[in-house]
């Protein structure tokens, strides 16, 4: 076998199309696979190569013609299908010396052909952030497509730290994954050395491979590792939920320089922890810990917040959690169900309770008629008890949350905005909600004895909502200090270890006595 064979056969081996052209350009030999089904090589046959492939500014074939014997050229393209799609491909040029001047060229497909439309000037768009990512595989969730997509994730764990050689290795990586993206554009950087991209589950291209073999390439020692996702299963909806959250949970982890897991691993857990949580809700498997809220002017006891426990877990993860997968709305009627059963107990005929829903459980009927339901009975009860809309899940329909709300003061229930000042939305809140109380954030009240600007802040809210005729509550009060800042800012209630701590039963006597308090005072909703 002669040399030029050997070269041929080895061009074959790594590529699906070899091409012959003349230093003109023009393809003389076109032996191989078409860029899509249906597409024959013989339209290469005879016309400038230049002309299958889709112009890119400085992408051009314009270099091969300067190629000498031994010489060789790698450049990433697109190869027009003819049909409106491409197909992403990289073409190694070389000159055999028995062929010159003639220009041998070996063509590999890169990920299926995908249609032109849109495609921006860059042959290898750049890779989409988190959001635009989660939000494209949420739109192929809702197509029929979905049973033929997954969601690879790529970790190159050590690209931050790789110094010299990273940024063209990070280039490459990132044009590997966008071209096995299923259509060319939809692949993410969602951390300095993590990937995710939406792909064809046939596809059996070895991108752990290609990306381990380039970055040594670079000159690099990286660890390389892959996972999916799968999303083609009967819980589609759940599992794009629990996508979504594990995404912006590992981001947030990494942002806080907080110990990072991987992205598979994470949704593993949290797929198991909503399972695990689905079923404590149903078996009202949690307790109910009850935090005093005292009158700041007697040192009275008012209500009690009621926080629910679940063992080892976090309550703020958890919820978090339950927010994002669409499971709070039960979980905020098990609460309901149980503060209400306190309030049934014996000698419980002054305990007042406020229980907290998230704006993800406004968005139908279904709780103010359950919490309604709960309380039919005993009616006088609902006047002692109060509901704190929590800003952690954002109101989507103002107009329906607020007639539902109306619903709840008609029956005499209370209603607090919680954690007000936490979130842009807080202000918006208030102008559109008809409530009767609302609770500072306790970011605006810890240290506010060394923050005079500080201070200023909370005697403006304070005023302002006088002016709106709402109650006001603070928590995180922890020191006396604050306590008696609070009192003259004009503070109605405060909340905090000052106070007491959550405990299993509500004690209706304060941790704290001054000017003219009465110990075990409780006072009426007023």
């Amino acid at each position: 076998m002669s040399v030029r064979q050997r070269l041929l056969g080895l061009a074959f081996a790594a590529g699906d199309l070899l091409v012959e052209i003349t230093p003109a350009g023009t393809v003389v030999l076109a032996l191989g696979a078409g860029p899509a089904a249906g597409v024959s090589t013989d339209r290469f046959q005879g016309q400038p190569l230049e002309d299958r492939i889709v112009p890119r500014p400085g992408r051009g074939l314009e270099d091969l013609k300067a190629l000498k014997p031994g010489g060789r050229i790698s450049r990433e393209v697109l190869i027009d299908c003819a049909d409106g799609r491409a197909r992403r491909a990289t073409i190694g040029a070389f000159v055999l010396p028995d062929l010159a001047p003639n220009i041998s060229c070996s063509i590999r497909y890169e990920g299926p052909a995908f249609a032109l439309t849109g495609l921006s000037d860059d042959p290898t768009p750049e890779l989409i952030d988190a959001q635009a990512f989660l939000d494209r595989a949420k739109a192929a969730l809702a197509t029929d497509q979905m049973d033929d997509l997954a969601v690879d994730f790529i970790n190159v764990i050590g690209l931050a730290a790789a110094g010299a050689g990273a940024e063209r290795a990070t280039a490459r990586i990132e044009a590997t994954l966008q071209a096995a993206s299923v259509d060319g554009a939809s692949a993410s950087r969602l951390a300095v050395d993590r990937y995710a991209l939406l792909r064809d589950r046939s596809d059996k291209r070895d991108i752990v491979g290609e990306v381990d073999e380039l970055v040594r390439d670079e000159g690099l020692s990286l660890t390389v590792s892959s996972s999916r996702a799968d999303l083609s299963s009967g819980a589609q909806v759940n599992a794009m939920r629990a996508l979504r959250f594990v995404i912006q949970t590992c981001l947030s982890d990494q942002a806080a320089g907080r110990p990072q897991v991987s992205f598979d691993d994470a949704l593993a857990r949290t797929l198991r922890e909503a399972d695990q949580f689905r079923v404590m809700v149903r078996d009202r498997d949690f307790a109910l810990h009850y935090q005093p809220v005292v009158a700041l002017d007697t040192g009275a006891v008012h209500h009690f917040e009621a926080l629910a426990r679940f063992g080892d877990t976090s309550p703020a993860s958890a919820i978090q959690m339950a927010e994002e997968l669409a499971m709070v709305e039960g979980f905020d009627l098990a609460v309901a169900q149980k503060a209400v059963q306190r309030l049934k107990q014996p000698g419980s005929g002054l305990l007042k309770i406020a229980i907290n829903l998230s704006g993800a459980s406004l968005t139908s009927d279904a709780y103010v008629q359950e919490l309604l339901r709960l309380t039919a009975s005993t009616p006088e009860d609902r006047r002692r008890l109060i509901v704190e809309v929590t800003e952690s899940a954002a109101v989507a329909d103002m107009e329906a949350a607020n007639r539902r709300l109306g619903a709840l003061r008609s029956a005499g229930i209370k209603v607090c905005i919680d954690d007000f000042g936490a979130g842009s939305a807080s202000f918006d809140y208030i102008r559109r909600l008809a409530v009767d109380t609302v609770k500072i954030d306790g970011k605006f009240i810890q240290g506010l004895e060394n923050d005079p600007r500080g201070r200023t802040l909370i005697e403006h809210l304070v005023e302002m909502c006088a002016s709106l005729n709402l109650g006001t509550i603070a928590e995180f009060v922890e020191t006396q200090a604050a306590a008696d800042i609070l009192l003259e800012a004009g503070i109605d209630y405060g909340q905090g270890w000052l106070f007491g701590k959550a405990e299993a039963e509500p004690r209706t006597v304060s941790a704290v006595t001054s000017r003219a308090r009465r110990r075990g005072a409780v006072e009426a909703w007023g």
